[in-house]
């Protein structure tokens, strides 16, 4: 990135990186949650919580055969989780009309495609300056480089990275680099099965805030850009809310919650307001309904359940659940039952 102002300025270029391949991940191949795995699972969750999933099943799958959007905002950790491949044959299935995301979303899902390993080791790597270093997140950003040039989205471009050869080649052609494997593992991947399905993958970003924004190879206005033009497209698939759907929020404490917000707004006010739409956020504190209009509650501030659970639902003749658990556990049953439903 250039810049001509008249402070100073830290100089990437300074930058070392190292192979994506020789470093110590917390999470493998063997780590995944497939699709057959998922009937081997000791699954124990409340009655409450079992129900809720029932609930939340029943609305998704009316909501597809009814033609009725169906969107998932997951955090970074449903993929970390391993529980990618699930999301991923969810997609397949068309049991999903939009997956969202924050950008260690897309950059964790890039990983398991590219090397089948994601979750770096970040205290065994900070202190040494290699956190975030390895020289394969350039193939993220010369995606978005090439894609705001083709005034693509974030999602649409990584996919299209993974899937499309001639795409690919001239991302590499970028890096300067060219890849002695390719993406080893594309069918593991939701930003790969989004882009052949036709599903979106939104991607919403910060500067600053992902380990592809520390390298020479950062473009600020692609990447902004990029996710930009996810957030309209996001919006568009919230704008078709108007006679129901389902809304469910993984993982995401602020992000997702924040992006829905604005897109509902936004929906509303050209006249798509939104009703009848089923809500749920899946965390693991507790939730207290009381605490969401006192601004004196820590439960106040925690913007999932403040606006997923609540906000959201009431301002839209809705409903909104909360699901608390661990998403092992929780999003592996939600998708066993949306599957038997299908």
């Amino acid at each position: 990135m250039q810049y001509q102002g008249k402070y100073s300025i830290f100089d990437p270029a300074r930058i070392n990186t190292y192979p994506l391949s020789t470093r110590t991940n917390k999470v493998t191949f063997n780590d995944l949650v497939l699709p057959e795995d998922v009937d081997k699972l000791a699954i124990e969750l409340p009655e409450e919580t079992i129900a809720s999933l029932e609930t939340i099943a029943d609305a998704a799958v009316s909501a597809r055969k009814a033609s009725k959007p169906v969107i998932v905002f997951a955090g970074a950790h449903l993929i970390k989780n391993g529980l990618g491949p699930l999301l991923v044959d969810m997609v397949t299935r068309g049991a999903v009309t939009l997956v969202a995301g924050n950008c260690a979303t897309a950059i964790h899902d890039f990983e398991l495609a590219l090397i089948g390993q994601t979750s770096e080791n970040v205290p065994a790597a900070l202190g040494k300056g290699q956190f975030g270093m390895a020289f394969e997140f350039a193939y993220i950003n010369c995606a978005l480089s090439l894609g705001n040039e083709q005034k693509l989205g974030f999602g649409e471009s990584l996919g299209r990275m993974i899937c499309d050869e001639g795409f690919r080649h001239q991302v590499f052609s970028l890096v300067g680099k060219e890849s002695s494997e390719g993406f080893g593992h594309p069918e593991i991947s939701v930003l790969a099965s989004c882009y052949r399905n036709n599903v979106p993958f939104t991607v919403h970003v910060g500067i600053g805030t992902d380990v592809t924004d520390q390298h020479p190879s950062f473009d600020g206005q692609a990447k902004g850009g990029c996710s930009g033009r996810d957030f309209l497209i996001y919006t568009g698939e919230v704008a078709r809310l108007t006679d129901g759907g389902v809304l469910l929020n993984v993982g995401s404490a602020v992000t997702g919650p924040e992006v829905l917000l604005k897109a509902l707004s936004m929906a509303a006010n050209v006249g798509n307001v939104p009703k009848d739409i089923i809500t749920a956020d899946f965390d693991l504190r507790d939730y207290n309904p009381e605490q969401m209009t006192d601004e004196s509650s820590a439960g106040y501030y925690f913007r999932d359940q403040k606006s997923i659970v609540t906000r959201i639902p009431q301002a839209f003749a809705g409903k909104g659940l909360y699901v608390q658990g661990d998403q092992k556990q929780t999003f592996p049953l939600l998708y066993k039952k949306i599957v038997e439903k299908l």
